[in-house]
Protein backbone atom coordinates (compact mmCIF):
# COMPACT_ATOMS: atom_id res chain seq x y z
CA UNK A 1 0.00 0.00 0.00
CA UNK A 2 2.68 2.53 0.59
CA UNK A 3 3.96 1.78 -2.90
CA UNK A 4 1.08 2.83 -3.99
CA UNK A 5 0.24 5.89 -2.34
CA UNK A 6 3.98 7.21 -3.15
CA UNK A 7 3.07 6.93 -6.87
CA UNK A 8 0.02 9.04 -6.50
CA UNK A 9 0.20 12.75 -7.48
CA UNK A 10 -0.30 15.02 -4.55
CA UNK A 11 -2.01 18.33 -5.04
CA UNK A 12 -0.46 20.34 -2.41
CA UNK A 13 -2.42 23.66 -3.54
CA UNK A 14 -4.75 25.28 -0.69
CA UNK A 15 -7.76 26.16 -1.64
CA UNK A 16 -7.83 29.08 0.13
CA UNK A 17 -5.49 31.67 0.37
CA UNK A 18 -4.72 32.65 4.05
CA UNK A 19 -6.01 35.69 5.52
CA UNK A 20 -3.36 37.41 7.38
CA UNK A 21 -4.10 40.58 9.24
CA UNK A 22 -2.08 43.42 10.18
CA UNK A 23 -2.02 44.15 13.91
CA UNK A 24 -0.06 46.82 15.49
CA UNK A 25 0.68 45.68 18.87
CA UNK A 26 1.06 48.18 21.65
CA UNK A 27 4.17 48.81 23.66
CA UNK A 28 2.89 51.79 26.11
CA UNK A 29 2.01 49.48 29.13
CA UNK A 30 5.12 47.98 28.65
CA UNK A 31 7.14 51.13 27.64
CA UNK A 32 5.31 53.02 31.00
CA UNK A 33 6.32 49.66 33.10
CA UNK A 34 9.82 49.70 32.32
CA UNK A 35 9.99 53.77 32.69
CA UNK A 36 8.19 53.30 36.34
CA UNK A 37 11.37 50.76 37.46
CA UNK A 38 13.87 52.51 39.79
CA UNK A 39 17.43 51.95 38.51
CA UNK A 40 19.81 52.55 40.23
CA UNK A 41 22.06 55.41 38.76
CA UNK A 42 25.73 55.60 38.84
CA UNK A 43 27.17 57.31 41.97
CA UNK A 44 28.19 60.65 42.29
CA UNK A 45 32.25 61.54 42.80
CA UNK A 46 33.72 60.88 46.12
CA UNK A 47 35.53 63.53 48.57
CA UNK A 48 38.95 62.25 49.17
CA UNK A 49 40.38 64.08 52.48
CA UNK A 50 43.13 66.00 52.92
CA UNK A 51 46.09 64.16 54.69
CA UNK A 52 45.30 63.65 58.44
CA UNK A 53 48.07 64.15 61.37
CA UNK A 54 49.88 61.01 62.31
CA UNK A 55 48.31 59.13 59.34
CA UNK A 56 51.62 58.15 57.75
CA UNK A 57 54.69 56.22 58.65
CA UNK A 58 57.74 55.85 56.85
CA UNK A 59 56.28 53.75 54.21
CA UNK A 60 52.89 53.61 54.54
CA UNK A 61 49.61 56.57 54.60
CA UNK A 62 46.35 55.98 55.45
CA UNK A 63 43.85 57.13 53.43
CA UNK A 64 40.30 58.32 53.72
CA UNK A 65 37.49 59.75 51.81
CA UNK A 66 33.95 59.92 51.77
CA UNK A 67 30.64 60.19 49.69
CA UNK A 68 28.45 62.89 50.44
CA UNK A 69 24.87 61.66 48.65
CA UNK A 70 22.75 58.40 49.43
CA UNK A 71 24.53 57.10 46.37
CA UNK A 72 24.61 53.05 46.45
CA UNK A 73 27.96 51.97 46.40
CA UNK A 74 29.52 48.40 46.25
CA UNK A 75 33.07 49.34 46.31
CA UNK A 76 35.90 52.08 45.89
CA UNK A 77 38.92 52.35 43.15
CA UNK A 78 41.68 54.04 44.52
CA UNK A 79 44.56 54.99 42.66
CA UNK A 80 47.60 56.87 43.57
CA UNK A 81 50.93 57.56 42.01
CA UNK A 82 54.10 59.19 43.25
CA UNK A 83 54.26 63.10 42.65
CA UNK A 84 57.41 63.58 40.15
CA UNK A 85 58.59 66.93 38.95
CA UNK A 86 60.24 65.64 36.03
CA UNK A 87 58.22 66.54 32.75
CA UNK A 88 57.17 62.97 32.15
CA UNK A 89 55.35 62.27 35.37
CA UNK A 90 52.44 61.24 33.43
CA UNK A 91 54.09 57.96 32.58
CA UNK A 92 54.89 56.67 35.97
CA UNK A 93 53.00 53.38 37.03
CA UNK A 94 49.87 54.24 38.43
CA UNK A 95 48.64 51.73 41.26
CA UNK A 96 44.79 50.99 41.28
CA UNK A 97 43.27 49.25 44.67
CA UNK A 98 39.56 48.08 45.10
CA UNK A 99 37.79 48.44 48.35
CA UNK A 100 34.83 48.10 50.21
CA UNK A 101 35.42 50.52 52.87
CA UNK A 102 36.39 54.47 52.76
CA UNK A 103 39.76 54.32 54.16
CA UNK A 104 42.79 52.29 53.02
CA UNK A 105 46.65 52.37 54.22
CA UNK A 106 49.07 51.83 51.81
CA UNK A 107 51.94 49.92 52.62
CA UNK A 108 55.67 49.71 50.81
CA UNK A 109 55.85 53.12 49.80
CA UNK A 110 59.24 55.12 50.21
CA UNK A 111 60.49 57.52 53.09
CA UNK A 112 59.82 61.21 52.92
CA UNK A 113 58.08 61.11 49.33
CA UNK A 114 54.49 62.81 47.81
CA UNK A 115 51.97 60.43 46.71
CA UNK A 116 49.10 61.64 44.71
CA UNK A 117 45.54 60.13 45.52
CA UNK A 118 42.04 59.78 43.62
CA UNK A 119 39.28 58.17 44.66
CA UNK A 120 35.78 56.53 42.21
CA UNK A 121 32.85 55.03 43.65
CA UNK A 122 31.37 51.92 41.83
CA UNK A 123 27.83 50.05 41.71
CA UNK A 124 26.02 47.60 39.30
CA UNK A 125 25.10 51.03 36.94
CA UNK A 126 28.46 52.13 36.72
CA UNK A 127 31.56 54.05 37.90
CA UNK A 128 31.50 58.00 39.08
CA UNK A 129 33.44 60.58 38.32
CA UNK A 130 37.26 60.33 40.05
CA UNK A 131 37.64 63.03 43.24
CA UNK A 132 39.59 65.83 43.36
CA UNK A 133 43.30 64.64 43.51
CA UNK A 134 45.00 65.10 47.02
CA UNK A 135 48.64 64.70 48.09
CA UNK A 136 49.86 62.64 50.98
CA UNK A 137 53.41 62.78 52.13
CA UNK A 138 55.27 59.84 53.83
CA UNK A 139 57.44 60.32 56.71
CA UNK A 140 61.39 60.54 56.55
CA UNK A 141 63.49 57.52 57.69
CA UNK A 142 64.96 58.18 61.19
CA UNK A 143 68.67 60.15 60.87
CA UNK A 144 71.08 58.32 61.40
CA UNK A 145 73.74 59.38 64.61
CA UNK A 146 77.02 59.76 63.82
CA UNK A 147 78.68 58.05 67.27
CA UNK A 148 82.08 58.90 66.76
CA UNK A 149 81.47 62.50 66.39
CA UNK A 150 79.51 62.97 69.52
CA UNK A 151 80.97 65.41 72.50
CA UNK A 152 79.59 66.66 75.69
CA UNK A 153 81.10 68.75 78.57
CA UNK A 154 79.17 69.60 81.97
CA UNK A 155 76.81 71.61 80.17
CA UNK A 156 76.39 70.79 76.77
CA UNK A 157 76.05 68.18 74.21
CA UNK A 158 77.06 68.30 70.40
CA UNK A 159 75.07 65.61 68.63
CA UNK A 160 75.46 64.80 64.76
CA UNK A 161 73.37 62.81 62.13
CA UNK A 162 72.60 62.65 58.76
CA UNK A 163 69.48 61.67 56.53
CA UNK A 164 69.17 58.48 55.04
CA UNK A 165 65.90 60.36 52.70
CA UNK A 166 66.65 61.40 49.21
CA UNK A 167 63.84 64.65 49.80
CA UNK A 168 65.12 67.31 51.93
CA UNK A 169 63.76 66.89 55.13
CA UNK A 170 61.86 70.14 56.89
CA UNK A 171 63.01 69.94 60.62
CA UNK A 172 64.19 67.43 63.24
CA UNK A 173 63.15 67.36 66.84
CA UNK A 174 66.07 66.43 69.62
CA UNK A 175 64.81 64.57 72.96
CA UNK A 176 66.64 63.94 75.34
Amino acid sequence: RLEEFLKKEVDLELSTLPDFEERVIDFSEVEQLMNSINAIPAPCAPVINPQAPNAATGTSLRVCWGLFSDDTVECYQLCYKPVSNERHSDEQAEHTFKIKETYCTITDLLPNTQYEFWVSALNASGISPPSERAVYVTAPSPPTIKNKKIRSCENAALVCWESRDLNPVDSYTAEL
